[in-house]
């Protein structure tokens, strides 16, 4: 098992939520890939769109609709200073996963997060487990509540 999926097993088994996670035939690394697998709409994946912050240098990471798209302003906004996207260096360095399998839970260093309300559509969603071939069923609810992330409007729609 990899180091980056037996974080996400840790984080989601000690959270008290019960979540089993799947290994799926087929990648997972896009949010279509995802939904594909998962026999879901495309909304009902919880992606991790990861952001720097241009001062702190803080990293800011949005839980958003699989459809949806990350408005870089309204994020700036919500996370209270100028945003660029992070590199999949950075990236890889502060959570511990590659690009592609970001889970939304079980990183090495917790960025920010932020909750799109979109995903309050669903009673489940799909999000990554840290490999790009893993990902676990959970309530968008049991979401936000494990991963503390803040509820906001950063879309661009």
């Amino acid at each position: 098992m990899s180091k980056s999926l037996k974080r996400v097993e840790t984080a989601l088994a000690t959270s008290g939520v019960a979540v089993q996670i799947i290994e799926m035939d087929g990648e997972t690394r896009t949010a279509a890939q995802a939904a594909d697998q998962a026999g879901c709409t495309l909304d009902q994946i919880a992606k991790s769109i990861i952001f720097q912050g241009t001062t702190s240098g803080d990293i800011y990471l949005f839980i958003t609709a699989g459809g949806s798209m990350v408005d870089a302003l309204k994020a700036a906004d919500v996370a209270g200073e100028d945003l660029t996207r992070a590199d999949g260096k950075l990236i890889r360095k502060v959570t511990g996963f590659a690009i592609g399998g970001v889970s939304p839970v079980g990183h090495l260093n917790a960025p920010h997060l932020f909750f799109d309300p979109k995903l309050d559509d669903f009673d489940v969603i799909w999000a990554a487990a840290g490999t790009p071939r893993h990902i676990f069923s959970i309530s968008p609810t049991q979401l936000q509540h494990i991963t503390q992330a803040k509820r906001a409007h950063f879309t661009a729609r």
